[in-house]
């Protein structure tokens, strides 16, 4: 068995965001909020992800369908799909990626129905960069 020696100039100049790039997508129908949510996560230290975004659910689900993101956030309310419809569809399609919300409404019904149907959390807005941090670090 040949073991290979990696060198400390090596270790030291891996670009380890490069390794563990995700491919996240930000679906909101307000593209103020869809630009926030991106800067959010850039100051909460997630920068090296590739970022797509969609203006609503039906959108996004052919956005998924067409390349499974690694994590979708979602606004929960959003005309012609909203975001737990988007989730909906997503299990019935057996398209399995990590999901939550960031969303203005968080009633423990929401939750509820959000944990019932496979996301992983729900951020509630005004959000900051400290809840993206402690959220997206357990998942991510």
């Amino acid at each position: 068995m040949c073991a290979q020696i990696i060198s400390v100039e090596v270790l030291r100049n891996f670009d380890k965001k490069r390794w563990l790039s995700m491919n996240i997508l930000v679906v909101d129908d307000s593209a103020a909020m869809r630009n926030m949510i991106i800067r959010t996560l850039r100051q909460a230290g997630f920068d090296g992800n590739d970022v797509s975004q969609a203006e609503d659910g039906a959108v996004a689900l052919e956005m998924v369908k067409g390349q499974l993101p690694d994590l979708v956030l979602a606004d929960w309310n959003m005309p012609n799909m909203t975001g737990i419809e988007l989730l909906e569809a997503m299990n019935e399609e057996g398209l399995k990626t990590k999901f939550g919300f960031i969303t203005t409404e968080a009633t423990s019904e929401m939750r509820a129905k959000a944990t019932a149907g496979g996301a992983k959390f729900l951020i509630s807005k005004p959000f900051s960069v400290d809840s993206f941090q402690k959220v997206l670090s357990a998942i991510m």
